[in-house]
């Protein structure tokens, strides 16, 4: 008996820890109820694009899905593809953008990756070409039901790694006000620009946007726009021939149907 007692003592300490272990990354990011509260808000801040319902999603630093929500009445009322798109670009974000903890001997490494600064970067003869095929979506997290917890506080992803690769706008990494990465967000279910302004608005909304001058990224570095230094960057020049032509950057995004703002325009990052 005392030797049993002793396993499910052992068995639930590691059950303990290891939920503690999965949570703690979440339990300093907004809730699924300020999540939808505040990207409702800021679609309905964002007048360009498709005017379209979107989707959602937090993760935090180890990729671990925290909230989900959508801004629809129902979990038709935007693409339903949307959902695990916005996982994805929630993770690429993360896991491609770095604070000034994570590089030694100053803030050189500190460097934010917007998904929208990853697309001509992983075209055919692109530096990074391929990168959008490594850490695939895991689908058993991304199909995983019931299909009615889509979009809510218990959506089925929330406590797992969604994994996947993202390369165009709506993902980017959220700082804390010590300039700490804490995860991400990703936001999905209008044209890609439109995606990447709100999941901007989105972010300055909850808070999650302190980068100041501590935090570089390709917009501050290559397109003049320190204030906004993971923003989106219009500078693929057009090919005669047809199709896009080469980024002057090197981190350029196609400008998208509808799109009438300007990324300057967008909140300035946090001090």
């Amino acid at each position: 008996m005392l030797h049993r007692v002793v396993l499910l003592g052992s068995a639930f300490t590691f059950l303990a820890v290891s939920g503690f272990a999965q949570n703690d990354g979440c339990a300093a990011l907004p809730s699924q109820s300020q999540l939808k509260s505040e990207l409702a808000g800021a679609t309905n801040e964002e007048g360009s694009g498709l005017n379209m319902n979107m989707w959602g999603t937090i993760v935090d630093r180890d990729g671990i899905v925290c909230a989900v929500a959508f801004t629809g009445k129902d979990r038709g009322a935007q693409w339903p593809g949307s959902r695990v798109i916005s996982a994805q670009k929630a993770n690429t974000a993360n896991a491609f953008s770095l604070d000034p903890g994570a590089v030694s001997g100053g803030n050189g490494g500190a460097l934010a990756l917007s998904t929208a600064n990853l697309f001509s970067a992983v075209q055919p003869g692109g530096s990074l070409f391929g990168l959008q095929e490594s850490n695939p979506v895991d689908t058993k997290v991304a199909y995983k039901g019931p299909t009615r917890n889509f979009g809510g506080a218990n959506d089925p992803m929330v406590g797992s790694a969604i994994g996947g690769v993202n390369v165009f706008g709506g993902g980017l990494a959220l700082y804390d006000s010590d300039h700490n990465i804490v995860g991400a967000i990703g936001v999905s279910g209008d044209t890609s620009c439109a995606d990447h302004n709100i999941a901007w608005r989105t972010r300055h909304r909850l808070n999650l946007d302190h980068l100041g001058t501590v935090i570089v990224g390709p917009a501050g570095l290559f397109a003049g726009d320190p204030t906004h230094p993971d923003n989106i960057i219009y500078d693929i020049a057009a090919n005669p021939g047809g199709g896009t032509g080469n980024s002057t950057s090197g981190f350029g995004h196609p400008s998208c149907f509808k799109q009438t703002t300007d990324p300057k325009s967008l909140p300035a990052v946090q001090p």
